[in-house]
């Protein structure tokens, strides 16, 4: 364990360096990082690991090793062109424990900027918060992975434990930018990923499928509408039999540990939805994009299977018949347990009482997290905790600054404490 004097001088160099971290964070908000245009975020990442002195890998993420492994989620972009980076730092004297700090760059699109109350991109500040898209996610936290690790140095120790410093694409869709991370040999004895999670760590977390399910109908002009079949109102036949195979996996809830107590730990979206080709035709398409969430222990195969079927018996039973396609477009991931009592959790709880001056909480999150890369694949316990923010996905995204500040300090007091520091 450090000394008490080592934990205040690492505090105090979060604190005389915040400044500069929401400035960084702000400019990182104002590079709009959606799907395909993180690469000038990603040039603004490298440019800060450059400032820390560390050894920079970037890579495109394309590779015969990720398209091939269970975990990956089919895409639908080009992946030549979009890159992970990682700065790594390399102690003189390695006698520490190692770790990860991961982060993602990408951001889910901001919807119409007409109903924000202010511009998804400016990162305004204003009562406490910082607003903006990704904001809270997951950009606030990603910086705070840099000047965590950067305060150590500042506090004037050396720290004794390799570390990589990781700024990853898709975790919004597929997740395989965490996957092609592990793929290309980084590990470590612990991963912190800084997402938003309300100054608390994330103890379970649900798998989930993409796909696009397409209904095939039959086209007449409306004057015959009973002579066709409308692939609309056929779309929402799959949409009622999905809802009931939600209802399903929901009322077994109490067979899954963790998530006995959510209210609705698995959720089904409709996305997106596509048809039609004229207003006086009976449409002959529709097209639903659709999320599906799943228990940890649920194999993605397995999860799979059921809902071909459920979609499959939907239009079999149908009168008249109607035909159906789904095809996997992104996420196909299996959920995770991040298990109770690693050494790793245990020090989080110690740096987390420092910082915030109470007791670390857990819970369980129906949402996806790059926690299940590390988990599942690695066998790396993975704490996935960060900061307070709101309406992630959603119109005025925002995160606490106060939260960001004792999330850094309490991350900053773990890196020292597991990688080890000398004067």
């Amino acid at each position: 364990m450090i000394t008490n004097d080592a934990q205040q001088r690492i505090l105090a160099a979060v604190d005389a360096h915040f400044d500069d971290q929401l400035a960084v964070t702000a400019e990182l908000v104002n590079s709009s990082s959606r799907r395909e245009h993180e690469e000038p975020a990603q040039d603004l990442i490298e440019s800060h690991l450059h400032r820390l002195g560390l050894d920079i890998d970037r890579w495109a993420i394309d590779s015969p090793e990720l398209t091939s492994h269970p975990g990956y989620g089919p895409s639908t972009v080009d992946y030549t062109g979009m890159t992970n980076v990682v700065g790594t730092y390399q102690p003189t004297r390695n006698v520490g424990k190692s770790l990860i700090l991961n982060g993602h760059i990408d951001v889910v699109p901001q919807g119409p900027e007409e109903k924000w109350s202010r511009s998804p991109w400016d990162a305004e500040v204003a009562d406490g918060w910082m607003y903006g898209r990704g904001a809270g996610d997951m950009k606030a936290g990603l910086v705070a992975n840099l000047f965590a690790f950067d305060a150590i140095r500042e506090a004037g120790f050396n720290l004794t434990g390799r570390i990589h410093l990781q700024s990853v694409v898709e975790e919004e869709c597929t997740g395989n930018g965490s996957l092609a991370a592990l793929l290309r040999g980084y590990t470590a004895d612990a991963v912190i990923i800084s997402e938003p999670e309300e100054d608390a760590l994330v103890r379970a977390n649900v798998g989930v499928l993409w796909f696009t399910v397409r209904v095939t109908g039959n086209p007449t002009h409306p004057r015959e509408m009973a002579n066709g079949f409308n692939a609309i109102d056929a779309a929402f036949d799959v949409m009622q039999a999905l809802r009931v195979l939600e209802q399903t996996w929901n009322d077994c809830k109490a067979d899954h540990p963790y998530f006995e107590d959510l209210d609705h730990p698995i959720n089904f979206n409709f996305g997106e939805i596509r048809g039609g080709d004229w207003p006086s035709s009976v449409p002959a398409w529709c097209e639903l994009q659709v999320r599906v969430a799943t228990y940890p222990g649920t194999n993605a195969d397995d999860a799979w299977a059921e809902v071909e079927k459920c979609v499959s018996d939907a239009g079999t039973s149908s009168r008249p018949t109607f035909e159906t396609v789904l095809t996997p477009n992104g996420f196909y991931a299996d959920g995770y347990v991040l298990g109770p009592g690693s050494d790793a959790e245990e020090l989080l709880e110690r740096t987390h009482r420092n910082a915030f001056g109470r007791d670390l909480t857990s819970f369980t999150t129906p949402g996806y997290l790059d926690g299940r890369v590390f988990i599942n694949y690695g066998q790396i316990p993975t704490l996935v905790y960060g900061p307070v923010s709101e309406n992630i996905h959603g119109f005025d995204e925002r995160v606490s600054i106060e939260s960001v500040r004792r999330c850094t300090k309490s991350m900053a007091l773990f890196i020292a404490e597991w990688c080890g520091i000398d004067e």
